[in-house]
């Protein structure tokens, strides 16, 4: 029975061997498949941020803001005034350059190099473009007329900067967690959980504050989440050109 392992190679009587690793040709078509994913992946986003836009452009807001900004504004929650506030903390004027920079610098000191390279093009990129968007749409804060305005802002509404910050910041922290701290770590859960939470709520506390319209924070996630995307997908390349060189 020994020499029948051996000679088959060491598995048992009538099991066959496992497949070897991919050649050439199977790593260029599952390359293929997902750069067509991928395609379609942002296709679909930028076409829905660009209808979302326009549509924006040429209106001040939409029923359904309104109607979501006082359904959510008329929650009887106790402390949700406050819990908002605080949530959209992070976001408040110099803050997130602040906190890009902080968490740039806390990567290289743990020699994360390729982590605070994504990060900075992350979290920053995404600001430039959300600055530019604003300036082309330049659509109108909501009024103290309509909704309860508790941060009075003179800039404009559309898309909403703190949700495009948070998801490129927190997203990317998220990710890259994920990739770096171990699998089925507390530590690896905790980060994640940490910087999920923030993404999630952000949206909420900008319309609860009267900051943007529902609409407005539609239209961050969307082009965030696009931007997010990019950056992910360098971050990747470069970590395995690292790898690899």
């Amino acid at each position: 029975m020994q020499n029948e392992s051996i000679e088959t190679g060491g598995l048992p009587e009538g099991e066959s061997p496992a497949p070897s690793a991919a050649g050439p040709k199977e790593r260029r078509r599952r390359a293929a498949g997902r750069l067509f994913r991928a395609e379609v992946f942002y296709g679909l986003g930028l076409a829905a941020f660009a209808a979302l836009a326009f549509l924006a452009s040429f209106n001040a807001y939409f029923g359904w803001d309104l109607r979501t900004s006082l359904f959510l504004q008329s929650l009887p929650i106790p402390g949700m005034l406050e819990m908002m506030r605080f949530v959209s903390l992070f976001g408040n004027k110099l803050t997130p350059f602040a906190l890009t920079i902080f968490t740039a610098v806390l990567l290289l000191v743990f020699k994360r190099r390729s982590e605070a390279a994504g990060l900075i093009f992350s979290a920053g990129g995404s600001s430039i473009v959300n600055s530019l968007l604003k300036l082309l749409i330049a659509r109108p804060r909501p009024t103290s007329d309509l909704v309860s305005v508790f941060i009075d802002l003179k800039t404009q509404s559309f898309p909403s900067g703190h949700v495009t910050f948070y998801v490129c910041y927190f997203g990317f922290l998220f990710f890259a967690a994920y990739a770096v701290l171990p699998r089925g770590s507390v530590l690896r859960r905790a980060a994640c959980g940490a910087t999920a939470v923030p993404v999630v709520l952000i949206g909420l506390s900008r319309v609860y504050l009267g900051a943007h319209w529902p609409s407005d924070t539609l239209g961050a996630y969307l082009v965030s989440g696009l931007w997010l995307a990019l950056s992910l997908d360098l971050y990747r390349r470069w970590k395995e050109r690292s790898t690899f060189h």
